[in-house]
């Protein structure tokens, strides 16, 4: 089970909600280490002066901010800690907002808020009133000598909370090399309605146990093959596609129709039809039963 990494309280107005901050994701990536092939010895990483190439020892290291190119101000740690944010054991929340406000964009590590035992009337009244009025609280809080702006929202009847990236961490659309070729672009009210009706066909309730990561998987079982001796056949991949014009409107055409021959094919597409027929069929039973009545 998760264990928790902060606590602490929520809070807003005169009201402090005590809680206990844990993950709310596992990542599942799969980790190597590097191996020298001649003794299948793992490597060991070692700090060199780029100078001469002597190993520099541990308490030798210091930080340093590049300001110009091989020039450095070195800062230190009693520096750095001067400068660290006040510590503090709340999340103070400063407003409240709609969710559809908010770009997923900024958006970064998610976490569960847990309640302290005296304070889960508060805690669930917070997250009632969240869910009800479609809210989300914007806090800001400290942890690891690091502040952080963040996000706390209800799910599945806890507090969720998202830490998020400010508005001079994003990156601007404007940007971006390359996205000035759209503004010669001219969309067709024809390829637009193609386009929206391929989206409908494709359109469904967004369930994530339907996603897997099918390449860790696949790693895995090879992983597992080769430590139980068996090789496995090397397969080429794919060459790339080489590029071709498309027929813009012809390929949203055949996808619209494609879609829909899937719909078609889908099991759940039978078993509705089949309800349907059964829904209208028993009206007629019982209305036929109260004529011979």
């Amino acid at each position: 089970m998760p264990r928790a990494i902060w606590s602490g309280s929520i809070s807003f107005g005169l009201v402090n909600i005590p809680v206990r901050l844990m993950p709310a994701v596992r990542r599942r990536t799969v980790r190597f280490n590097q191996i020298d092939a001649r003794s299948g010895a793992r490597i060991r990483q070692v700090k060199v002066s780029s100078v001469d190439g002597t190993e520099v020892p541990r308490d030798e290291l210091v930080r340093g901010y590049e300001v110009s190119p091989d020039s450095y101000v070195i800062v230190t740690d009693e520096e750095l800690a001067a400068l660290d944010p006040e510590a503090s054991r709340t999340i103070d929340v400063s407003e409240f907002v709609d969710l559809a406000d908010i770009d997923p964009v900024y958006f970064d590590s998610a976490y569960w808020l847990v309640p302290d035992e005296i304070a889960a009337k508060a805690y669930a009244l917070l997250a009632a009133a969240l869910a009800e009025s479609g809210k989300v609280a914007i806090a800001r809080f400290v942890m690891r000598t690091k502040q952080y702006l963040a996000a706390i929202r209800p799910r599945d009847g806890l507090l969720a909370m998202s830490t998020m990236v400010y508005a001079d961490e994003v990156i601007a659309a404007d940007d971006l090399e390359g996205a000035e070729v759209l503004d010669a672009v001219e969309v067709s009210p024809k390829e637009l309605e193609m386009a929206q009706q391929l989206i409908e066909s494709l359109t469904e309730h967004y369930g994530p146990e339907r996603h897997e990561d099918g390449y860790r998987q696949r790693v895995l079982d090879l992983v597992e093959a080769k430590a139980a001796g068996k090789e496995q056949p090397v397969i080429a991949p794919a060459a790339p596609a080489a590029d071709t014009v498309v027929d813009l409107m012809a390929a949203l055409e055949q996808s619209v129709a494609d879609a829909k021959k899937a719909r078609k094919r889908h099991p759940s597409a039978g078993s509705a039809k089949k309800t349907a027929k059964k829904a209208a069929k028993r009206p007629a039973k019982k209305a036929g039963k109260r004529k011979s009545a």
